[in-house]
Formats: C-alpha cells, structure tokens, sequence
C-alpha cells in the first residue's frame, strides 16, 4: 500500500483485538518515530508504551477505546510551532501504521493524573496532550459505528468550500498542480471533524490558514498539512515552508499559519 492509498483508505479504529503489537512491529514503529519529522520547529516528544491489561489497566480517559494496549504518547509544547509540528510528525506515523496494517485514533485532551501521565517524563515545557492506542483492529461493537456517524467521520466539507485561487472568491481550476495534494488535505481527519484549514493558491505558492474550532485546530491543520506534502513528495515534488510577512490577508474569522512554495 503507498502512502496516497493509505490516506485514501485509514480510518478511526476504537476496538482493537487485545493481543498487542508484535516485537516486530513494536521496534518498525519506534524506528517510525526516530525518523519522523517536521519543517516547522517546536517541542514535540513522541513515546510508544504497552500497558498490561491483564493488571488491571483502567485509565480514566480509556472512554470508546477497547482492546488497545500500545499507546502512542505526544508530549507537546504550548505554542504554535510545536502544535503544528506535533499534527504533522505524529500524521506520518499514522499513515505508517496503517500501511503495517495496524489501526489508531488520534484523541486530543487533558491527561494530567490519568494512567497515561504517571511515571511519564517529558521535557520542560512539553505536556502530554494527544494519545493514541494502535494494533490489530477488531470487529467495531455498535457503539463504536453509532460514534462514527455522531461525528460524521466519512462527511467532509466540499472542495470548494475550503480552497481558492488568487483570491478568496475564487475556486481552485480543476486542472490546477495542487490539486490532488489538497485533496488528500481535505480528506485528512480532524477533532470531530471540524476541518479548520484553509488556503489560497497563487501560483506556485499556497497559503494555509485556519478557521479557529477548538484547542486543537492547530494540531488539525498540521495534520492536513502533513497529507499535503506527503502528495507532492509522492509525486516528485518538493518545496519550502516559511511564514510570509506578505501573506494575503484572510478574512476577519481565519488566521494566517505558513506558505508553502514548490521550488521542484
């Protein structure tokens, strides 16, 4: 499976089969980890832990998670930059995992005190902010199925709704290069699925913007941004990140976050 497959087919997994990663696949992900990266700075530290649920394991945010004893831990700074780059490393492992076959879902909230927080030490600054169990999926109960269409996870805004061309009036051409990387960016999952980036197309630059939706529409954005450039990648294709004093102002409700210019 290529990475355009894996993004094209991954999807949330909550129920999970109760035997654990392999020691094959447990050192693949690691590995996974160590070579993860992001072009935009920050504090982000990514962990890989088994809990024994045989001990009694019962975190207090284990909510719709069945079955899951491998968890991916995200220490994460408080700033934009880190947030950022916490969405767009950890989406690469994501897609990793899926194309080992093995499933996840991404839960952002506060774990201070809970079974995943204690004994973990992460550097100053870094909080533990994200989970996310990973292994062999199970059949999905029914109230995982009722979870999914609660939060609308196979819905996405249109195309058009989110992507414009020179202007913010205006719709992206069907033939424009960036085309299919901005639909992998569309279909990228988000916090309840609230899909809070936006950009602007002008030439062979694209801005990407966010809409404010919650704490984590930062994170979001990274994420989307991840399946962005890992479509250009895909393709031969390659550019540079920056923050752009000359950005196009976005309208009052949307937030400038980075430009992206091909340079191949």
């Amino acid at each position: 499976m290529n990475i355009i497959e894996a993004m094209k087919e991954r999807r949330s997994v909550r129920t999970f089969d109760g035997l654990g990663l392999s020691k094959k696949q447990y050192s693949e992900l690691e590995k996974a980890i160590e070579r993860s990266g992001s072009p935009f700075g920050g504090n982000v530290t990514i962990r890989l832990k088994k809990f024994d649920l045989k001990g009694g394991y019962k975190p207090s945010t284990y909510g719709m998670i069945r079955g899951a004893e491998d968890f991916f831990l995200l220490g994460i700074g408080d700033d934009e930059a880190s947030a950022l780059s916490a969405g767009y490393r950890f989406e690469q492992l994501v897609l990793k995992a899926w194309q080992m076959g093995l499933g996840t879902c991404w839960i952002a909230a506060t774990f201070k005190g809970s079974d995943f927080d204690r004994g973990l030490e992460l550097p100053e600054g870094e909080e533990l902010k994200v989970i996310c169990p990973v292994g062999t999926a199970e059949k999905p109960s029914i109230k995982e199925k009722l979870t999914r269409l609660t939060l609308g996870s196979k819905n996405r805004k249109p195309f058009n709704d989110l992507f414009f061309y020179e202007n913010f009036n205006t719709a992206v051409p069907d033939d424009n290069k960036f085309r299919e990387a901005l639909e992998m960016l569309r279909i990228a999952p988000s916090s309840t699925n609230s899909q809070p980036w936006r950009v602007l197309v002008e030439g062979d630059t694209v801005h990407f913007y966010y809409k404010p939706k919650s704490p984590a529409s930062v994170l979001d954005c990274g994420i989307g941004i991840c399946q962005f450039h890992e479509t250009e990648k895909f393709y031969g294709h390659d550019g540079d990140f920056s923050k752009e004093s000359g950005a196009p102002a976005p309208p009052e409700d949307w937030k400038y976050l980075v430009s992206y210019r091909r340079v191949r």
